[in-house]
């Protein structure tokens, strides 16, 4: 944009002298303008090396953009084998609670199982015992009372019985 404005004023200002005068176009004037395009064409030049720089610039941002992608991809990934690393933790723990929790209950299981298969032969053997006892008591209720009946007639016996506290 530049070099279009300068040119257009070079060619005004070379216009507006050509025709304030009558002068021509002398050797001067033909070598400042040869000179003038020689600058034009370098600045130019410069200008098509300063955008391949550019461009070459932009191919190294995208190339670094890209490597920074991938590492970011890499973390990512770590992040996921992290957390199936932690789940497959929380299941192995979950099944060693579930696994202890399970013998926990079957050993609380068979001791009480233990417990009354263990006493039901005693419980059996003392309701036979009370059930003796209970008999024998009745007998020996039985027993008093006819001694008490025995008494009534028999005072020696009744003597007997009130030294110990029967009668």
């Amino acid at each position: 944009m530049r070099y279009v404005l300068c040119l257009f004023w070079i060619i005004f200002g070379l216009s507006n002298v050509a025709l304030a005068g009558e002068v021509g176009f002398t050797q001067k004037d033909r070598e400042f303008l040869i000179r003038l395009e020689e600058r034009l064409n370098q600045m130019d030049k410069r200008f098509k090396q300063i955008e391949l720089r550019i461009s070459e610039l932009r191919e190294d941002m995208n190339k670094r953009f890209e490597q920074v992608d991938k590492r970011f991809e890499q973390v990512d990934k770590r992040f996921e084998d992290m957390n199936q690393r932690f789940e497959s933790m929380i299941q192995l723990m979950t099944a060693i609670i579930g696994a202890f929790a399970g013998i926990v209950v079957v050993s609380i299981g068979f001791a009480i199982w233990d417990r009354r298969s263990m006493i039901r032969p005693f419980e059996t053997k003392v309701k036979a015992i009370e059930e003796d006892l209970l008999e024998d008591k009745n007998r020996l209720k039985k027993l008093i009372e006819a001694l008490k009946q025995l008494a009534r007639e028999d005072h020696k016996l009744a003597a007997v019985l009130r030294n110990f506290a029967l009668l």
